[in-house]
């Protein structure tokens, strides 16, 4: 009897293992992790000022010699110290109530004293672990220039109950509204480079430009456009309430008839309407795209899914998003060895909490500001319920694409709310899907599909790559295998025919935190036995998984599929490197140490992409 009351109580448990699942994966909400800022619960903030209590941040002023980032150390001493109390960085410095949007007294923003949680925060034992014994301990915390001032905060109480003891003087940088964080992306024409920045001028106060040419040779100055958002222009929840925060003014320029393959250096200018002075930025570089078809050496890098980290180690470092560094500070390393990033998804993972956004492009700006930066749409910046995504989650935390669509450009239609483009350099066409939006036969995005894949000079431009945030062909993660479809549920239905009859070469895609390599396949079958070198006709689709930038790292199956050729559960990044119009490289890379842990080459002539293959040709007839 009673294992038969054990088996009864298993199976209960299996049920409700399984109920928790498909609350989780059923809904394509991966829940990985917490945003750690969402940890606070900071309007419940409790006064709990104490005399005794102390906390100073020096030095009074950054950023002198025109640094964008810079280290303060923070003294604290408290009287009754523990474990719990925790030092939060808030910015602006005044946080009072007096900050608070009014909504008429109904809801809990009727009278906190704090509506907004801090940009980043340390628990104060982080460096010190007598502090519970001593009440006192130094922090150090690295800031970023974002457009005010700063102030710290000590706390007891722990993230769930906080109580406020002290509060620091503020801190500021020498020009808060500098020009910063230069993102470059390519335009919609190949000899065209655009320039995207942070600042907290607005164009009532200052006119802003990008200076720029050739080494040596005359500057131009282009003018920027200029785009914000506001509260209002939030979704939800925490974008809307405690994670709001302005996010200044994003400028972007247009630096046009560019010589292909020519190296230009650029800085950010802003000239103030009061006295006609000019603001600057540092001087950058970037080497101008090749033409189309350009027969030369062209290397890209590929993956999903980084997040961002905070040097300092706050918001529990090496927590949240334990690889993000690791790959940032990899591609920084290898600069010199490609040429154009694309980053197909889920960036800085901010969840609603605007600020974090100023802290990813300080993160990658030594990328970005090197080489053209070209992103995606994924699930953490766009699902938000009843807004039009494809996905009804709650994923972006209220944002629903607003900060990813205004503080990157891309090259894509007017609407930029519809975040799908094509994308032309050199030997590549890229086709950048939007997984949060309905992809099936007879959608917007479908046509637009469709298009870019037909479009494209094979003869000039052979490699021709497709991407989304979501794998809508192959994957053998945990959660789609337990539902049995081993892709993003309706993925390739619609989308195969259209990769097998444009002969797609690669299929990239994210949102699966691993790396995963798929044969050449079509209709579940793998048409090519070769395992690292393809040659001759186009006859199905690699698909590769490179969700691994750093998050939280997703499990596989226990069993790999036939057609699941690589499979690591790692942090890493893909590399694309088209040496001429007949051979292809690619190669994944780990974060770690930046070696090859997996390969293919892809060698072939123009014939063989004419070539017709099942589905792969419009039906013909013979003359008789």
């Amino acid at each position: 009897m009673k294992g038969a009351i054990g088996n009864w109580f298993s199976m209960i448990l299996l049920i409700l293992w399984f109920t928790n699942l498909s609350i989780v994966f059923g809904h394509n909400h991966i829940n990985f992790g917490e945003q750690p800022l969402a940890k606070i619960a900071i309007h419940k903030t409790v006064l709990a000022l104490h005399s005794s209590a102390s906390i100073t941040a020096i030095p009074y002023v950054l950023g002198i010699k025109g640094d964008d980032t810079e280290w303060v150390t923070v003294e604290l001493e408290s009287p009754h110290p523990s474990v719990d109390d925790w030092v939060g960085v808030f910015s602006p410095a005044n946080f009072n109530s007096s900050t608070c949007p009014y909504t008429g007294g109904v809801g809990w923003v009727e009278e906190p004293y704090i509506c907004s949680a801090p940009i980043k925060y340390k628990y104060a034992n982080h460096s010190n672990p007598n502090y519970a014994k001593t009440g006192k301990t130094t922090l150090k915390f690295q800031l970023i220039n974002q457009r005010a001032d700063f102030s710290f905060a000590l706390f007891s109480g722990g993230l769930s109950d906080p109580r406020l003891v002290a509060v620091s003087n503020s801190i500021s940088f020498a020009n808060p509204k500098a020009p910063v964080y230069p993102r470059l992306a390519l335009g919609k024409s190949w000899d065209e480079m655009t320039v995207t920045w942070t600042s907290g001028y607005d164009i009532d106060e200052a006119v802003p430009f990008v200076e720029w040419g050739t080494k040596g040779g005359k500057q131009t100055r282009s003018p920027a456009g200029t785009l914000t958002f506001n509260r209002n222009s939030m979704c939800g929840e925490p974008a809307r309430t405690v994670g709001w925060r302005d996010p200044g003014f994003i400028h972007t320029s247009f630096l046009k008839e560019l010589w292909p393959n020519f190296r230009y250096t650029y800085r950010l200018g802003h000239m103030l309407l009061s006295d006609g002075s000019y603001v600057w930025s540092k001087t950058y570089s970037f080497k101008a795209s090749p033409y189309p078809g350009q027969n030369s050496l062209q290397r890209v890098v590929i993956f999903g899914d980084m997040g961002k980290a905070e040097r300092d180690g706050s918001n529990e470092y090496a927590d949240y998003q334990p690889g993000s560094l690791n790959t940032t500070d990899q591609l920084i390393k290898d600069l010199d060895n490609y040429d154009i990033v694309f980053h197909i998804g889920d960036m800085p993972y901010a969840n609603g909490y605007v600020s974090q956004w100023d802290q990813f492009t300080a993160q990658v700006q030594k990328i970005s500001s090197t080489v053209p930066y070209m992103i995606a749409s994924g699930n953490h910046e766009r699902d938000w319920p009843n807004t039009g995504s494809f996905y009804d989650t709650p994923d972006s935390g209220g944002e629903c694409g607003v900060p990813a669509e205004t503080m990157y450009y891309f090259p894509a239609a007017e609407n930029r709310a519809k975040f799908w483009y094509k994308a032309d350099y050199g030997l590549f066409r890229f086709c950048i899907a939007d997984s949060e939006h309905d992809w099936r036969e007879g959608s917007e995005q479908y046509k637009f599909i469709e298009h870019c894949l037909a479009t494209v000079d094979r003869k000039h431009q052979p490699w021709l790559i497709f991407s989304a945030h979501r794998p809508l062909g192959y994957s053998s993660n945990l959660w789609y295998g337990m539902e049995g479809s081993f892709e993003e549920p309706m993925g390739r239905e619609s989308l195969q025919k259209l990769w097998q009859k444009y002969k797609v070469d690669i299929a990239f895609y994210g949102h699966v935190h691993n790396y995963e390599r798929i044969c050449p396949i079509y209709q579940n079958q793998c048409v090519n036995s070769e395992k690292h070198h393809y040659s001759g006709t186009v006859n199905g689709t690699i698909h590769i998984v490179v969700g691994g930038g750093g998050s939280h790292l997703s499990d596989f199956t226990s069993a790999p599929p036939i057609w699941s050729l690589y499979r690591d559960r790692d942090y890493g990044f893909g590399k694309l490197t088209a040496f001429n119009h007949s051979y292809l490289l690619f190669e994944y890379k780990k974060s770690s140490d930046g070696n090859v842990y997996d390969s293919f080459t892809i060698s072939r002539d123009y014939r063989d992409v004419l070539a017709c293959v099942h589905d792969g040709c419009e039906k013909t007839t013979l003359a008789t």
